[in-house]
Parts: structure tokens; sequence; C-alpha cells
């Protein structure tokens, strides 16, 4: 049985609309990423947005609880039941069924499809909750109802706003199974497993913590799949069902170790984290040091770590991806369409750690020598930084060892470190506001974009003030405009600026499907005037159809495995992200160049169609994951050059763009590459400026050929270098040798040429050396020591002399160097360093 096909059909076949599950980087920045099945319909539930035509829904949302509030990681491998990626199943009401149905549906469903027997159920509800104990008694016997407090049988968004109680469905796996202390209902044990939540939303909870009644409850339920699918097929586990199933046996092959359920930890967590890994990748996330990023980069090099304790010492995650396509694939195709890219990102990063896991394991285990009970916070922080483990990955190693961490100290480290590189992630850049959108948005629906004129009549149907409260006038704020010129920000390109009659624009951006633009000067309702967008549109046009040109170069230069990781477009300059593993190189940027160049001078015409999105991929247009398109899509042609979905603003023509330019290609995150290019008006702009700066370095070199000035000026740079060598070998000063014991040496001063090279010159004189130079540069002290068949350590003997001079510095055991400030030291230095040699 296709459990996931037959939820669905079971809801729709009641009335509710199918929903598509929303990606894991939800438009919300309170999360860092989709943990239920209600997160795409929070606002529904708050009153932020309005309520659908159909109040009802159902779907299977991929969720992951792995970073943040929400964090099961630690606990995957270890249990049956936690996994970072799930899939939960849920049917909600907007204030349509309440109770009695959602109870119904629940039981019909758990009973009569997955045939799950009556007998083996228990259901759990709020200790007040009369409601539903006389609703379940027509489907569970009372022995089988139990009522619990708040910590179990009541839910709420968060502090203030909807809530209730909730009611849970629980599978009884059997005293032959599960037998343990917390093996009873409400314990912690496996025994009695939660299966489905029904959560009935009937309270708005104020700021004194009053429960109010909803003018109209809803219901929110989740179901975990993999739950329901590993009962529905007999296993005690998840991991044994056929979701997971074919992961294991995959890895013991990849390993040729067979997977023991009673030691294979190891196996479960690999079997978990790819999933996570391969889903987040296929949705455009990024390895990387922030945020979300991070999170991933955290789960596989969890996972790699795991693959290290059995055996594997080179990647072998990537050649997972495609038996987890075999299980998922069909649900979620957008998976196989990514598959060469997923994999190669993975195979990149797995090469990364796999350089350092080993030092990184090696220094954990001489740790681990000297720990008692608390595990060094220095070492720890060591790990992180130089070796790439992630801190949860030690303390991950540590429980295995029933050992604790010096938190304290690590923590102390890294603010120290976040302050020296003034970390500068800003979150996800998720725009929300709160506000009366919901009321604009029941009166008047959305407004209009105008994309044929830039200047029109507009009508002010609405005015939010600063804070986004509807007022009916304002000297400043967000207008809504009956129809409007000016273009919301979206899809990387910035939103417009321009005028309302004497009112100036400054901005336009999308609030809840409503074009809003900021403005500033005298507005009430009901004003009437011409809109007109500012002139640096049409540059703005030009930069955002030069990166849909760039897109679709990129792709055939580098090849389809280049996706778009983010844009921006401005009237400017257009940056574009895209995934590749390595630097662009200059030969590769100067085809892509050539090529952009060449399309725009081709005059290709563009043509704009609005189609279903599945014409739009039959078409062969790119579309970015995490877009929200309906049922028809903006789809952008430049011939066969280029389409894409995209609400965009473009030029008419390619020609109109001018000219393309490339001023940078770096790195952004490993495995996402950044170019920044400009065309246009800034385009001529910055050619015109390499031109002056090349009439000023022809003046300064003095010459009419930039080439040949740069030729003329090295090698007068190399015949006064050679001058510089033969006035100080004919200076140069003879050092005498001194003895202590055994060990001849040298401490002297050199007040000309270079120390590193007059070292080397004496240890190629003698057989056994050991030599201190001393050089004044300005007000500051060189110093450098060197050894040859000594034993006397260069490096420790710099560090024992340089804070005499105010400095420091160490190297190796044949040749270390140091820098210090105070020369009015150096013949004590000297002294002590002869000092150290006698000890």
């Amino acid at each position: 049985m296709n459990i996931r096909e037959e939820f669905i059909n079971f809801f729709k076949e009641r009335g509710h609309e199918v929903v598509s599950s929303s990606p894991l980087v939800p438009d919300d920045e309170t999360l860092l990423f989709t943990n239920a099945g209600m997160v795409q319909f929070k606002d529904i539930f708050t009153g932020e947005a309005p309520t659908p035509k159909n109040r009802r829904a159902t779907s299977s949302q991929t969720c992951l609880r792995a970073g943040g509030k929400h964090n099961d990681l630690e606990n995957v491998g270890y249990t049956s039941r936690h996994h970072t990626l799930f899939e939960m199943l849920g049917n909600f009401s907007f204030g349509d069924y309440f109770k009695e149905d959602a109870i119904k549906y629940g039981w019909e469903f758990v009973t009569e499809v997955l045939k799950f027997p009556s007998e083996k159920l228990w259901v759990t509800i709020h200790e007040t909750d009369d409601e539903a104990f006389e609703i379940w008694q027509k489907y569970v016997e009372v022995g089988r109802i139990r009522r619990f407090g708040d910590k179990d049988n009541f839910w709420q968004m968060g502090d203030t706003g909807p809530c209730g109680p909730s009611s849970e469905i629980f599978y009884d796996q059997g005293i032959e199974n599960f037998s343990g202390s917390e093996d009873y209902l409400g314990g912690e044990g496996d025994r009695f497993l939660e299966i489905w939540n029904l959560v009935f939303m009937q309270y708005d909870r104020d700021v004194n913590g009053n429960l109010n009644p909803l003018p109209e409850p809803s219901i929110d339920t989740g179901m975990g799949l993999e739950r329901v699918t590993a009962i529905y097929e007999g296993e005690t586990t998840n991991f044994h069902s056929s979701l997971f199933r074919p992961l294991l046996n995959r890895i013991s092959q990849l390993i040729s170790k067979e997977y023991l359920p009673e030691s294979g930890g190891s196996f479960r967590v690999i079997a978990d984290h790819i999933r996570a890994v391969t889903f987040l990748l296929a949705q455009g996330v990024s390895f990387g040091n922030g945020g979300r990023n991070y999170v991933l980069r955290r789960i596989l090099r969890r996972a790699v770590r795991h693959g290290y304790l059995i055996g594997f010492r080179e990647p072998f995650l990537f050649k997972l991806v495609e038996t987890l396509i075999e299980t998922l694939g069909s649900s979620y195709p957008y998976l196989k369409e990514e598959q060469k890219r997923v994999e190669s990102e993975i195979e990149a990063e797995e090469q990364r750690f796999f350089r350092t896991i080993e030092a990184g394991i090696r220094l954990f285990e001489e740790e681990l020598e000297t720990t008692k009970e608390l595990f060094s916070g220095e070492t720890a922080f060591k790990l992180y930084d130089t070796h790439g483990f992630p801190l949860d990955l030690t303390v991950d190693m540590l429980r295995e060892r029933d050992l604790k961490l010096d938190f304290e100290t690590f923590e102390k480290l890294m603010k120290e470190q976040r302050e020296r590189a003034k970390a500068n992630w800003k979150g996800s850049g998720d725009h929300s506001e709160h506000g009366d959108f919901k009321e604009l948005l029941e009166e008047f629906g959305e407004n209009e974009f105008s994309y044929t004129s830039l200047e029109l009549e507009s009508e002010v149907l609405g005015i939010l003030d600063e804070n986004f409260q509807r007022v009916s006038g304002s000297e400043s704020g967000w207008v809504l405009f009956r129809n409007t010129p000016f273009y919301a920000e979206s899809g990387g390109q910035i939103g417009d600026s321009g005028v309302f009659g004497e009112t100036k624009i400054l901005d336009t951006k999308k609030f809840q499907g409503l074009n809003l633009s900021k403005f500033s000067g005298n507005l009430k309702v009901g004003d009437v005037g011409i809109s007109k967008v500012s002139e640096r549109r049409r540059e703005v046009a030009k930069h955002h159809s030069a990166t849909h040109l760039l897109h679709a170069v990129l792709r055939e230069v580098l090849g389809d495995r280049v996706q778009q990781a983010g844009s921006l477009v401005e009237s400017k300059k257009l940056r574009f992200d895209f995934s590749f593993d390595g630097k662009v190189p200059e030969k590769k940027l100067a085809e892509i160049e050539e090529k952009v160049n060449s399309l725009i001078w081709s005059g290709i015409p563009q043509v704009t169609e609005n189609l279903t999105p599945e014409e739009a991929k039959e078409k062969g247009a790119l579309a970015l994951f995490g877009e929200k398109y309906g049922d028809e899509v903006r789809t952008v042609f430049f011939e066969k050059a280029s389409i894409e979905l995209c609400g965009g603003t473009h030029v008419g023509n390619t020609s109109e763009i001018g000219i393309f330019k490339i001023v940078k290609e770096s790195g952004v995150s490993a495995g996402v590459r950044r170019i920044e290019a400009v065309v246009g008006e800034s385009a001529y702009r910055k050619l015109r400026e390499l031109e002056i700066r090349e009439a000023e370095a022809l003046e300064k070199l003095k010459s009419q050929n930039l080439i040949q000035g740069i030729y003329k000026l090295q090698k007068q740079i190399s015949d006064l270098k050679a001058e510089i060598t033969e006035l100080q070998q004919s200076s140069k000063k003879e050092f005498s040798i001194s003895k202590i014991g055994e060990i001849s040496y040298i401490v002297e001063e050199l007040e000309t040429g270079d120390v590193k090279t007059e070292i080397d010159e004496i240890k190629n004189r003698y057989d056994s050396i050991a030599v201190m130079l001393f050089q004044k540069k300005g007000k500051k002290v060189l110093l450098a020591s060197g050894t040859k068949n000594s034993s006397i350590h260069a490096g420790n003997w710099i560090k024992a002399i340089a804070p005499i001079l105010g400095g420091g510095g160490g190297g190796r055991p044949d040749f270390a160097q140091a820098g210090g400030k105070d020369i009015s030291k150096i013949e004590e230095a000297k002294k002590e360093a002869v000092e150290f040699l006698k000890k």
C-alpha cells in the first residue's frame, strides 16, 4: 500500500483541497526549517491571511528537525522513531469542521484504510476536554481513553494567539516487544507509539494568558508517515520499513559488512542523514558556515563520521542518492531532476571532510587520555576551527563514552572568534511583517501590476502607517494602488521607486500578495493621480534580462549541473550565485562573457507567455525551487537561448542591453560561486573608468604602451635589485664562531642583507651550527634562528628570546623567525640567546 497516496485520496474524497508540500526553507523568518505540516497554513490560522474558498486542505509535508528549537539530530540513530527529515501527513480545517469530523476521519482512516486493529489503539485527550471524551466514546471503549495535562495534550503556536487542546492516537506495539520502565502510555518508551495528533484550535490566548473562544475553531492534524509505514509493515522500528531498508542494504553492500540491528546505529544515522542532505541540496540549500547552510554541513559531517566508524575511508554518501531516489523519486520528481548536481556536491563536501577527519579523531583520542569527566573546551574548539568538526559531532562522540564537554570554555573561544571575524550572517533574509494586510485583501483583493506602462493613472485604495496599521491618510507609510506600474521586490529584482503626483515613491514590496509602495508625502485614501516609475527601471530591466542570458550560458559552458542559488538585480549591477565546485577558470569566464555578448548583439526579441507550470517545463523553462507558482506562470522567452519562469521586468530585445561585462567572480560558500556583472549605462561607465585608469598609468610610466611600460619598469626594478645584492656582497660581514661544549654557534646583528638568506649560507658552510641573527627594520626588530646537526631547536630558541624584544614567533626545529618592537633591547637579547645555549 502507498500510504501517502491513500491518505491524500481519503481526504480528497471528503472535500479537502490537495496542497503540495512546501519547501523545507519556509517563508517565515521565525523558523529555520519547515518542521510541521501546518507551517504553510500558519498565516491562515493566525488571521494574517484570508480564509481560502475551500476551507479544507490536506498535504504530505516534508519536514526537517535539525536545528534551532526543534532539533532531533542528537537522537537519530539511538531511537527507533527520531529522524532529521520526515513526512507529515495532515488534514486541516479553517473554520469548517471541528472535533466531531476530525475524530471520525482519524478513526476511519486508521481502522478502515490502514486496518489497524482497534484493540491496539489508545487515545489521549486534554484533562478538561469533555467534548472530545464524549465523541471518542463512539469509537473507543472508555478504558482506552486517557486524560493528560497541558504538557502532553495542549498545543499553542506561541505565548499568545491561536491554541487549543489536542487528542493523540497511540498504537500499542506490545509488551512482548517493549517492557522497559518507560513503556507505559505517556512514557518515553516505544511500546505506545503516538501516530496521529489532532489539534483542536478553539482558543485565542491574550497577553494576560486568558483563553478566549475563537469565532471559527479550526483543525490541524499531523501523522508521521515513517511511523505508520513501519507499523503497517509489522516493524517495530522505522528504520526496518521499506522507506529505510533499501538504504541500509546499500550501505551494507558498499562497506561489505552485514547490518546488525543491535550494533547498527551508524548504519541508521547514515540512512537517515542522506535523506535530509539530498532533499536540502535538491531544494537549493548549499553547504556553508552560517544558518541553514551550516546545519546542512553538520548533518553531512555527522554521517561521514559514522561512516568512518564502520570503515569508510573515502566518499560514499553520494553513492546512496540513487537508492534514495528509487524509493522517493516518484513522489518527489525534482530529486531525479537534481540527482547529478546533488551527487556532485555531496562528493565534494565529503572529500573536504575526509581530508581532516583522521587528524581530528586522533586529536580527540589524545585528549581523551587525560580526560576524566569533562572534555577540554579548548580542544573541542580546535576540532571545530581547524578540523571542521561541528560541536554537536564532538558532543555525540563524547556521549558514546558517557563524558561531558566544557561548554563554557568552548563558547568563550567561539565568542572571541566571532568578534575577531565580525561575523556578518544576518539570518535568512526572508521578509516578513505583521499588519492589516488581511483587511485590505478581503476588501480589495490583490491589486494589479502593469508590465506595459511606466506611467499610468492610479487610485489610492488604502494606506498603512510605518507599523502597517491601516489609516485614512498619512505623510509616510505604505500605499495600496488600485493598479500600479511599480514593480514589487521579487525574484532578486529590487522594488521600483518613482512618484505619484508630488508624492515620492521610495520602494515597493509585496506583502501577503499585496503590491505596496513605501511613500513620503501627503496621501489620503481616494486620491487619484499619475504614478510614474523612475528611469532607473530601464537599467534594472537590462540587468534582469542579462541575468537570464548569463544563467543559460553558464549551463552551456559549465554543464547543466549549474543551478541558480540566488540573484540580485539592480539598476547599476547584477549578482548571480550558482552551484559550481571550484573557481571558474579565467578562460571559461572569458568564454561566458563572449557568449552572453553574442546573444545580446544577436538582437533576440523577448516574448512572454502565461502557461501552466507543466506547459512551461515541457518547453524547457527553468524554474527555481521554492518559488510560489500559481495555476498559470509567466514564462519569459528569448527564443531558444533562454526560457525561464519569471515575474520580473525585461527588455523587449536583447540588443537593448548593449554590452555585458563581468567585473568579479568569487566564492560564496562551498559549492556556490558568484558572478558580478554590469550592462548598459553601468558597463559604459565601467569601461570609461578603465580607460581613465589606463591613461593615468601611462602617464605615470611615461609610456605610450601600457605593457611595454610595465616591462620597462620591471627591468629597472630587476637591475636595481642586482645592484643592491652586489653592494651587500661587497660589504658582507664575516661572522666568528663561538663554542659552548659541543655546540658551535653564531649570535650577531646583521646590518644589511636578507636574514634568511644569510642563515642558509652559514648553514651551508658548516657541518654543525646554531645561528641567531638580529636586524633593525626601522623602529622594529627582525630576528631569525637556524640550526644544522645541532641539539638546539630553532623554534624553541626564538620563542625564548623574542619576548625580550616585545615580540613573539616560532617555527620549525631547523628554522624559525620572529618580530620585535624594542630595538633598545637587542644587546640584552643577544646575551640571553647565548645563555639559552648554555642552559
